[in-house]
């Protein structure tokens, strides 16, 4: 007999969902942004999350709702994809609404992406998945990314570039994003049982923020004026190929999208 996780857990991701929509609503349409600065810097985003994020998180929770192996490696991503942006626009955000609106999803993604990853089997899923995906190809992927975004990190911090202030919450969250990617890379790499759990779900997270990323500054100057970064596109198409492509073999691996869970949910 298997189970899945609460149905608790698929209800709060549906919330998660709603707050997305509301929040990257009123960013697009209400004047929510004090300054110019940010507004030209969320903006596009906002559009972003309703593309890419929300799609994204409401396809994850149907197809782990139906028993789809994928979908459930893959909402632990976008969940964290959420908690991610949503970092971000709550250290930039005067104490409004919207704030508490950011703060809601900081924690209730948070709350959500861990229990979801403890309700999963992760010696079924690594049984399943097991010699099928480049487990070592990932893991290391994962790794190198996180240790590049520390160094960026850390960077900062030594030598503080002018725009500091206006780039904090993006350095808490590239913080907290790397960890995350060397922990879930190292254990990957191990082919622990927990690695092939988180390894699949950042696998995924990164493959939307670097999708996300590209989109963002080809809308970025359509809806705000800003200037084309071209440069900074380039580089940024560059660097998703390094996740792309791991993400590319493991959606061609044996692991079809529509195969049922089987043990890869816990008691």
């Amino acid at each position: 007999m298997y189970t899945r996780p609460h149905p608790l857990l698929y209800g709060v991701s549906l919330l998660i969902a709603l707050l997305v929509a509301v929040t990257s609503a009123a960013g697009l349409l209400a004047n929510i942004y004090p300054t110019e600065e940010l507004r030209q810097s969320f903006l596009a985003n906002d559009l972003v999350n309703l593309v890419i994020g929300l799609p994204m998180l409401l396809g994850s929770v149907w197809s782990a709702r139906r028993g789809h192996l994928l979908g459930a490696l893959f909402l632990p991503g976008t969940l964290f994809f959420v908690f991610y942006n949503a970092t971000v626009y709550l250290f930039h955000l005067p104490l409004t609404i919207w704030f508490l609106l950011y703060l809601a999803l900081v924690t209730l993604t948070s709350y959500t992406l861990a229990a979801f990853v403890a309700s999963m089997d992760g010696l079924a899923i690594r049984t399943q998945l097991d010699g099928r995906i480049p487990a070592r190809l990932i893991g290391g992927v994962l790794t190198a990314l996180g240790v590049l975004f520390v160094l960026r990190v850390v960077g900062q911090v030594v030598n503080p570039p002018p725009t500091l202030d206006a780039e904090r919450g993006l350095m808490v969250a590239d913080a907290v994003l790397a960890v995350g990617w060397i922990i879930g890379g190292v254990l990957l790499w191990r082919r622990t049982a927990l690695g092939y759990v988180t390894g699949a779900a950042l696998l995924f997270q990164a493959t939307l923020l670097f999708g996300s990323l590209i989109l963002f500054l080809i809308l970025q100057p359509l809806l705000t004026g800003a200037a084309f970064a071209a440069a900074d596109l380039m580089v940024i198409v560059v660097m998703s190929l390094v996740v792309f492509v791991p993400f590319g073999l493991f959606i061609r691996s044996r692991v079809a999208v529509k195969q049922p869970m089987k043990r890869a949910i816990a008691r």
